[in-house]
């Protein structure tokens, strides 16, 4: 029986969001003419603040203005691994490489949840020693090019739930996984941090931080 080690990525681990530098990275080193598209990035956050449309199709609108809506394999992953290497270097708490390593040390599966894209998620847990990643896909045509399009469904809220409880079935772990320690810094986690048995908010904002005193979840800042 393993106990297992569950971890939110973005201002978890990482001390900013990833997913925009991710965009910022590949526009820089790929094309940078498309960076006149940022001003039409920011209209898009606005509109997903009013509503307007959920962060799946934030995230296709971004994709599509600042790396392309079709890109292939072999010119992404390059870029996906010196992000990884970036964000290692510099985006990365350190309390979220004690807590990785605390739990290794005591023989937790360490597990990558987030809404982050696997595009790049991977390349930065390998680099973490993860021994598994949940993410958010990306359709990828027989051709081989990288869609601006979800696959299924933003691993976000109660979808990240869904695909935790769906990675643990087709992981062999339903009913045999021991102790479940959960780390997030935000309340859209809220499932996730309900399933595990020793729940950890990290850094929380003021709505986390409030649930986590409510219901006597451990606070942690990692810096």
């Amino acid at each position: 029986m393993s106990d297992l080690a569950v971890y939110d990525l973005d201002r978890t681990i990482t001390r900013r969001p990833t997913y925009t530098l991710f965009l910022i990275h590949c526009a820089m080193r790929r094309q940078q003419w498309r960076l006149v598209f940022a001003p039409v990035v920011v209209l898009a956050m606005l509109a997903y603040a009013m509503g307007l449309f959920d962060r799946g199709r934030l995230k296709e609108i971004c994709q599509t203005l600042l790396i392309g809506h079709k890109v292939h394999g072999r010119d992404l992953m390059p870029l996906a691994e010196s992000f990884a290497d970036a964000t290692i270097a510099r985006n990365i708490r350190p309390g979220a490489r004690k807590a990785i390593e605390r739990d290794r040390s005591e023989g937790r599966r360490l597990v990558l949840a987030t809404a982050s894209y696997r595009l790049y998620a991977d390349a930065i847990a390998e680099r973490l020693h993860f021994d598994d990643v949940i993410a958010t896909g990306s359709v990828i045509g027989l051709d081989e090019r990288v869609h601006a399009r979800i696959e299924g469904s933003n691993c976000y809220g109660e979808e990240k739930m869904r695909m935790i409880a769906d990675w643990v079935e087709k992981s062999g772990l339903l009913g045999k996984h021991g102790h479940v320690r959960f780390y997030s810094d935000h309340a859209s986690d809220e499932p996730a941090f309900n399933w595990s048995d020793e729940p950890v908010a990290v850094n929380p904002h003021d709505r986390l931080a409030r649930m986590a005193v409510e219901r006597g979840w451990a606070v942690e800042d990692w810096g």
